[in-house]
This record gives C-alpha cells, structure tokens and sequence, in this order.
C-alpha cells in the first residue's frame, strides 16, 4: 500500500494544476479564481433564468450589500475579505450549503479549510473580528434569502420555514444600478467572471 500522501490534482484553465489537499497559494491566476467562480453555481444549479446564478456574482452581491450598509468606506482588505469570503467554492466546484456540510463532515471541513487558508495568504485577507463577521454573516443571508426568492423560486413562507432565513428579502437588486440589466437575473459565466475580476484587481491591496 502506498504511503505518499495525498493529492488530488484539478487542471485550471490556465493549464496550470492545483492540489486540493495540499493548495500552493501561487498555483493559480486571478484569472483562474473569477472564471471557477463563475463556472461554480449556488442553489443546486436551479434558476428562474436561463443562467444559474454563479458563486462569483453572489460574491459581488455581499460586497455590495456590506459597502453600503458600512458605516464608513470599507477598506482594500475588508473589500477582499468580502469579495473572497466564498472562494474556495470555485476550486471545488460545488456550492455546499451548510447543513450538508454537516453531514459530509470533518474530511470536507478540513479540506474547504485549507483552500481557504492558501487564498488567505495569497490574497493577505484579515481574520474576522466579532463584528466584521456579524456584518459579514447579515450580508450574506441577506443575499441568499433574497438569491432564493428572485433567482431561483423559493417563496418568502419557504424562505422562512424551510430555508430557516430570517433576514431581510430585497425587493431591488444592488447589482443592477452598477451593472444594469435585468434585476436579479444571473449573468452568463464570461460576464461574471469578467466582473469579478475587475473588482478584484481594484481592491487586491492595500
């Protein structure tokens, strides 16, 4: 039997390889991170739209939502903790929802975690203090409750007491009045890729 450790290899579209159990934060590009965000789909792939909504335009959503309920501009690294706060989805491909992430357990924790320590270290993102993450949690849920209504069909009563989502459902989308198009519709994978990575490069340091 084998004693190397060990590794499982995805190609990424640079032609570059990355490890997702043992991640070099060199492995991949910019590039690379906004196309995988934008290939990765939230909500099972579902959607109302002829897109699914990507993990990369969901992303975009926090960061909108946390800029403006700030009470002072945020920062390039508070930017980027936000921007990135899901980044890991993108090397594995899959958008799991908590309570699954309970079941699957301590081997996929674990290797979520190490991802997400390689692109903290790449990115020089700052740990959440109590506060940053209470924001950063309302942001979120506030995102996915109105992503559940308005991208993918859940209604507000579903919202509520099968989803378990208490916070507030957007009537206006905070996208549209920086990108316009169509309120809440998801964006085709080239486009949120294109736009996540400018975001990204705008806020990648201080």
């Amino acid at each position: 039997m084998s004693t190397a450790s060990p590794r499982a290899w995805i190609r990424l579209p640079s032609g570059a390889a990355l490890d997702l159990i043992n991640p070099s934060p060199e492995a991949w590009t910019d590039e690379d991170l906004a196309l995988r965000l934008a290939r990765t789909y939230r909500w099972g792939g579902e959607s109302r739209w002829a897109w699914p909504l990507s993990v990369a335009q969901h992303s975009l959503l926090v960061l909108e939502l946390r800029r403006a309920e700030a009470p002072q501009p945020l920062g390039a690294a508070e930017a980027r903790a936000e921007l990135l706060h899901d980044a890991e989805e993108g090397f594995l491909g899959f958008d799991c929802i908590s309570p699954l992430k309970r079941v699957l357990g301590e081997p996929f924790r674990a290797v979520g975690e190490r991802l997400m320590a390689a692109i903290a270290r790449r990115y020089r993102l700052p740990d959440w203090t109590p506060e940053s993450h209470r924001l950063h949690k309302h942001a979120d849920r506030v995102a996915a409750a109105s992503e559940a209504v308005h991208c993918t069909g859940w209604t507000e009563r579903e919202v509520r007491e099968l989803l378990g989502i208490s916070d507030p459902i957007l009537a206006a989308d905070p996208l549209q009045s920086r990108w316009g198009g169509s309120a809440w519709e998801p964006w085709p994978s080239e486009t949120a890729a294109e736009r996540f990575l400018a975001e990204l490069r705008s806020i990648n340091y201080d």
